[in-house]
């Protein structure tokens, strides 16, 4: 109990830490002190860009982490996968089509781009899921079958950018995952849906819980597998369409905050969720940072910078799970 206290005051304050330095930080730079009285009194030029183009950027970033790091959480515990993740089986592509297929039919609905997104996500979930299913899910066939969906998604996604100079523009800040010029419309869009999300996540704890015991264990306590494996599955897809539609395709972070986490915390997802939304925040906003601070003027995206850092991630996670080699 001890070391689950010191574990979430210690990514509390690290979290407040990096937000502060990424907000004084970049081609502006001001003091804290300078900051926040300039945000009160709002006569600081200096500080109206900061609040104007960094502070969306920054509550996205966090956001948007929170969001697919529980959203990994939760597939891992559904799909009893530690290599469940929605950018690597095909969920944030999927979204992602979807949502700029209807924004760009429809473009009046964009505060609405989130729901479409879902759909999007929810039909990838759904392929990967009954397209893996023989006799059981196996790690190994839900990475290939996750690899063949993305793709798919990711070219028709692809074939948007011959349609002409509007749609290349609308869609790009979305295909290109760039977390830069977001606007204070986008960040209410982002925290309604996600707050939703997260709040919901954290009511089916014990749902997930549960997942992790045989179907006939379960089953025996009198309650529905096939009606606890939709719920927090919608929830999983909820999360990563939404961080999807407004912060692009970010691989990896739903795959790696699930198993730091546990180290920390345990696997107890009533503590586990609330946990992994703060160290999914922290990451993704740490990523950003970075990406634009180490190689000013220029950014590195923070999708380019988890991929870096995943891509080894998975392989490890691949090569320590036993129930993969079994069945390579």
């Amino acid at each position: 109990m001890k070391k689950k206290v010191i574990s979430f005051i210690s990514i509390i304050i690290l979290l407040a830490v990096v937000a502060g330095y990424s907000a004084v930080t970049g081609s502006i730079e001001v003091s804290i002190g300078t900051l926040i009285s300039g945000l009160i009194s709002g006569t600081d030029e200096q500080v109206e860009v900061i609040r104007d183009l960094r502070l969306p950027r920054i509550i996205i970033s966090m956001f948007a982490g929170a969001a697919l790091a529980v959203s990994g959480t939760l597939l891992q515990a559904v799909m009893r996968n530690p290599l469940a993740d929605a950018g690597i089986i095909g969920i944030s592509s999927g979204a992602v089509f979807t949502s700029i297929l209807a924004v760009g039919i429809f473009p009046t609905l964009y505060f609405w781009s989130p729901l479409f997104a879902f759909i999007g996500g929810a039909l990838a979930c759904f392929l990967v899921y009954s397209l893996s299913w023989k006799s059981g899910l196996s790690p190994l066939r839900l990475i290939l079958v996750g690899v063949a969906i993305n793709a798919v998604f990711s070219g028709l996604t692809s074939t948007f950018n011959y349609r002409g100079s509007y749609t290349v523009t609308s869609i790009n800040p979305t295909t290109t995952s760039t977390l830069a010029m977001k606007t204070w419309n986008e960040v209410e869009m982002m925290t309604t849906f996600v707050s939703v999300g997260l709040i919901l996540a954290i009511l089916l704890f014990s749902s997930c819980n549960l997942l992790a015991l045989q179907d006939k264990t379960v089953k025996n306590l009198g309650v529905s597998v096939a009606r606890s494996r939709l719920l927090v599955s919608a929830v999983a897809v909820l999360l990563a369409a939404v961080a999807t539609s407004i912060a692009g395709v970010i691989a990896f972070l739903g795959l790696l905050i699930p198993h730091i986490s546990r180290q920390f915390v345990g696997s107890d997802h009533k503590v586990l969720i609330p946990f992994s939304a703060l160290a999914g925040a922290l990451l993704l906003l740490l990523a950003d940072t970075l990406g634009r601070t180490i190689l000013a003027p220029n950014e590195i995206p923070a999708s380019i910078i988890m991929s870096i850092i995943g891509g080894p991630f998975l392989i490890y996670v691949l090569r320590r799970s036993e129930k993969v080699n079994g069945n390579m």
